[in-house]
C-alpha cells in the first residue's frame, strides 16, 4: 500500500463525522474487552469458589461447621456459599420458633435461598448486557459510516469533469475502515457474551441442584427433630 493509503493517513483525512464513528467505534471495543476481562476473572473465581464450597459440604460434618468455615473464609460470601448461608440462616431463626410446623421452616428456607440466587445471578449477569448491545450495534454504526463516507466520496466525484479510480479509492478506504471497525468490536463481544451466558446458565443449575439437595437435607432434619420432641412430650405425658 503507497503512502498516500496508509491506514493513519486515512483516518485523518475522513470526514468530522466518519471519524467520530471510528472514535465511538474504539470506545465501544475498549470497554468491551474491560468487561471481557472483569467477566471472565469473576466467573472463574466464581466457579473455583464453587468447586471448594462442594468439597467442604459433601466431606462431612454436620451444618454448623459448614457455616463456621464459610464464614471464616469470607464475611460476604457468594455463589454456593451464599446461596448455602441464607438457607442456614433462615433454618437456624425457624428454629428458634418452637411452633414452627416443617413445612413452614422448609418454605421459608426455600425462599431465603431463591432470593440469595436472583441476586447471585444478577451479580454473575452484570455486564452481558453491554456486550449484546456492542455486538449488535457495532456492525450498522460502522455502516453508517461507511455509507456516509462512500457518498462524500462520490459527491466529491461528481464535482470534477474527469475521474479516476486514484481520486475515488481514498475515500472509499478511509470509508471501509469504519466498517472493519465495527467488525472488531463486534466480533468478540458476541463471542464472549455467548460463552460468558452459557457459564452463568451452567452456574445457575448448579445453584440450582445444590438447593434442592439442601432442602432435602433440612427436611430430612427437621422431620427428624419433629419426631424426637413428639417422642418427649409422649414420654412426659406418661
Amino acid at each position: 500500500m503507497s503512502a498516500d493509503l496508509n491506514l493513519v493517513h486515512l483516518i485523518t483525512q475522513a470526514s468530522f463525522l466518519v471519524q467520530l464513528v471510528m472514535l465511538a467505534l474504539l470506545l465501544a471495543s475498549v470497554a468491551s474487552w474491560t468487561v471481557i476481562f472483569q467477566k471472565r476473572k469473576l466467573l472463574k473465581g466464581t466457579g473455583d469458589s464453587a468447586d471448594w464450597f462442594e468439597d467442604q459440604f459433601w466431606a462431612g460434618g454436620n451444618l454448623a461447621d459448614i457455616y463456621k468455615s464459610v464464614m471464616r473464609r469470607d464475611e460476604q460470601p457468594t455463589g454456593l456459599e451464599g446461596l448455602f448461608r441464607a438457607g442456614f440462616e433462615e433454618l437456624r431463626r425457624q428454629r428458634q420458633h418452637s411452633r414452627a410446623r416443617a413445612d413452614e421452616i422448609i418454605a421459608s428456607v426455600q425462599r431465603a435461598m431463591r432470593v440469595s440466587l436472583v441476586r447471585e445471578v444478577d451479580r454473575l449477569e452484570q455486564g452481558l448486557s453491554m456486550l449484546a448491545t456492542i455486538g449488535s450495534t457495532s456492525p450498522y454504526v460502522g455502516l453508517f459510516g461507511t455509507v456516509w463516507g462512500i457518498m462524500n466520496a462520490f459527491i466529491a466525484l461528481g464535482n470534477v469533469k474527469s475521474a479516476t479510480l486514484a481520486m475515488v479509492a481514498p475515500g472509499i478506504a478511509e470509508a471501509l475502515i469504519a466498517t472493519a471497525m465495527g467488525l472488531f468490536a463486534a466480533i468478540p463481544a458476541v463471542i464472549a457474551y455467548n460463552v460468558f451466558t452459557n457459564k452463568v446458565d451452567g452456574l445457575e443449575t448448579r445453584y440450582g441442584a445444590f438447593m434442592e439437595e439442601f432442602t432435602g437435607i433440612v427436611e430430612r432434619g427437621v422431620q427428624k427433630d419433629m419426631q424426637k420432641d413428639t417422642l418427649k412430650d409422649k414420654n412426659g405425658d406418661d
